[in-house]
């Protein structure tokens, strides 16, 4: 029994040897197919063995983004998907500066890093260490951008308000 206690430590650098070599293989068999197609589907494939789901939605629901000529006179309204809204990527031109949803049931408030669901699937956390103990039901909300890239949690009837980040 002590001499497998032994020699697992000898194999297991082996193992891991065998393992990181497997890819660098795939890549080289990759790198040998001569037709284009044939090679980056090689290479899809590849690629997809070691993909991590990704974890923003589909954007579904859009908000109606107006824009006005120098008179004030409303010229097109183009739909502007919020999807992928508070997620941190780039800024769109035509992203929402807010986002309106509720919160389905009983609502009891939040304290520091809770994760607040929305109606729209989004996932929100509580960042700025604030607390707040309501009981609303159903209550509407707004999130809209702070300074700085921040984004800021209103629920319709209250004054309460707390700084968010985006989880999903």
């Amino acid at each position: 029994m002590k001499a497998l206690f032994l020699l697992v430590p000898l194999l297991l650098p082996v193992a891991t040897v065998q393992a990181a070599t497997e890819p660098a293989a795939e890549l080289q068999r990759c790198s040998a197919v001569t037709a284009r197609d044939a090679r980056l589907a090689c290479y899809d494939s590849l690629a997809a063995q070691f993909a991590v789901p990704s974890a923003i939605p589909s954007p579904s629901p859009t908000v109606a983004a107006k824009s006005s000529d120098k008179a004030g006179t409303v010229l097109a309204a183009a739909a502007a998907p919020v999807g992928n809204f508070g997620l941190e990527v780039q800024a769109l031109k035509n992203e929402p500066e807010a986002l309106a949803s509720q919160i389905d049931g009983l609502f009891e408030g939040w304290g520091p890093n809770r994760a607040i669901t929305l109606a729209n699937g989004q996932v929100w956390q509580i960042n700025d260490g604030s607390s707040a103990v309501l009981y609303l039901k159903s209550p509407k909300v707004k999130i809209r951008r702070g300074i700085l890239g921040t984004f800021v949690l209103e629920l319709d009837g209250t004054n309460e308000t707390a700084k968010v980040r985006r989880l999903r």
